[in-house]
């Protein structure tokens, strides 16, 4: 390289990184005065106009110079989203990295993530400080970007680069902070209309309260340290309206309810309103419903009867898991059920209205997570005599089950295993027939030889036995068509 392109290069690199922060009247000097990165091209230096024009675009979209939001040289900080204590730059970008898109030319070529302490190289580019040393520290001479030999290995701080990055997370901050304090004030705003209006004025108050709890975390709070958990919970009554029955449990749902709160919400009033709207709301009203009645049987309230002898709820569950075209709301009914199924005094109800026949349809069709829970319910309910007879009488039950043994999770495995042995109790010699058709043996055997908990095991090699009392071992292994190895196995535990 000749001697006026390393001259050249040098200052540009001292006008580049060296311009302090401009007030307002001297940004058309800035924006007039033409500040060339060099990039490589043809083995001659070249003014690298892109990186010129990002720079002067991302500046001209800023608001007018304020010096609470441009720092000077010796402060790098602002104001927190409370208005007290400070936040530097390094804090503001993890503020608002994952919620902004941040300009191209604030970005490290090395990390591809924001610049907090931008440094120039000799060939014009920059990075972040702790990167390029980083760089270096491998034992590299050259520029990551353009891959130049180095003929300066010093960085200069690009000090207006480094402005002008801290200046516009700080405009995005302050935009922020006001944004959420225009939804906080919203929120006040609705409370307090809420205790005067009625009538669908109050569903548009309760409407676009939810969409704020929905998507505002900040909403939630000011709610509950408002006295709104018990504002909402007073519209719940015996003459509510379904419109707005329906807003106010999308509201609660998403909100830190106490426990006297429960206690409020376990009424017999509000329980028959919340029953109602989970039968005839839309689908997501339905699923609000369900996961508020979970948060309120979770904590085993002593009122709790007054939800669980309701035959509506347990129908409005059925019809929520039985919902294929809506995955979430199956799992949501699944979780509801199997809740509901840990209390015994319910079981039999659970299983007089068709829970089980309705379960043993849905399992070809559940994905992994959904499989789990409802062979989980399934296994409770085989406690029962009337559960197991129910299971007996579903026609391909042994098959269906059968095929879900070591197939998703060990749990499944148990839950799947434990249905087996309730149905073989019922009829022995039946089930072990049709178990045996369907390749139970195999999978027990398989079952056995894996690292299963040891009680999965010793059930495993009880059921292989029972199976193996009506046929003769060459009837078996031809019907298994068990390999050698397994054969072996099979007869060490048979004898």
């Amino acid at each position: 390289m000749s001697l006026w392109q390393a001259l050249l290069s040098s200052l540009s690199t001292f006008l580049y990184c060296s311009l302090p922060p401009f007030p307002s009247p001297t940004r058309f000097f800035l924006s007039s005065f033409t500040i060339f990165p060099f990039s490589n091209s043809n083995s001659h230096l070249t003014p690298s106009t892109s990186t010129y024009r990002k720079i002067k675009c991302t500046y001209a979209t800023m608001p007018p110079y304020q010096e609470d939001l441009v720092a000077t040289e010796t402060t790098t900080t602002t104001k927190d989203a409370n208005g007290a204590g400070v936040l530097d730059l390094k804090t503001l970008i993890e503020e608002l990295e994952s919620s902004i898109e941040v300009p191209s030319v604030f970005i490290c070529p090395i990390s591809l993530e924001p610049m907090q302490d931008p440094v120039t190289l000799c060939t014009g580019q920059t990075y972040d400080r702790s990167n390029i040393l980083k760089w270096f520290s491998l034992g590299h001479n050259t520029c990551p970007t353009t891959m130049q030999d180095l003929w300066d290995d010093s960085v200069t701080p690009n000090t207006t680069l480094r402005h002008f990055i801290l200046s516009w997370f700080s405009q995005k901050f302050l935009a922020m902070k006001k944004k959420l304090e225009d939804v906080q004030g919203t929120a006040l705003e609705l409370l307090d209309t809420l205790k005067r209006v009625k009538g669908q004025n109050r569903v548009r108050a309760l409407k676009q309260l939810r969409k704020l709890v929905d998507s505002h975390l900040s909403t939630r709070k000011t709610v509950e340290e408002n006295n709104g958990l018990a504002l909402i919970s007073s519209l719940l009554g015996p003459f509510t309206s379904h419109a707005v029955g329906s807003e106010a449990i999308g509201i609660l749902v998403n909100l830190d309810l106490g426990s006297e709160l429960k206690r409020n919400l376990m009424q017999p009033a509000k329980v028959s309103l919340l029953v109602d709207i989970m039968n005839e709301g839309t689908i997501q009203t339905k699923m609000n419903c369900a996961k508020l009645i979970q948060t309120l049987l979770v904590e085993g309230n002593p009122s709790e009867t007054v939800v669980l002898s309701s035959l509506s709820l347990l129908v409005g569950v059925l019809r929520l898991v039985r919902d294929k075209k809506h995955p979430t709301s199956v799992l949501t009914g699944l979780i509801l059920l199997k809740i509901v199924c840990s209390r015994e005094s319910v079981r039999s109800t659970i299983v007089s209205i068709g829970a089980v026949p309705q379960l043993i349809q849905l399992l070809p069709t559940l994905n992994n997570e959904c499989l789990e829970i409802a062979l989980n319910i399934l296994e409770v309910l085989s406690t029962l005599p009337e559960g197991r007879l129910a299971l007996k009488e579903c026609p391909n039950i042994i098959p269906s089950v059968v095929k879900l043994v070591m197939r998703v999770s060990e749990s499944c495995t148990q839950f799947a295993l434990s249905i087996l042995w309730a149905i073989y109790k019922l009829a022995p010699e039946e089930c072990a027939s049709k178990a045996v058709e369907a390749g139970l043996a195999a999978k027990l055997l398989l079952v056995i030889q894996s690292g299963c908990n040891p009680v999965l095991k010793q059930k495993s090699a009880e059921f292989l036995k029972m199976c193996s009392l009506d046929y003769s071992s060459s009837i078996l292994i031809s019907k298994c068509m068990l390999t050698a190895t397994i054969q072996w196995k099979w007869r060490k535990i048979c004898s």
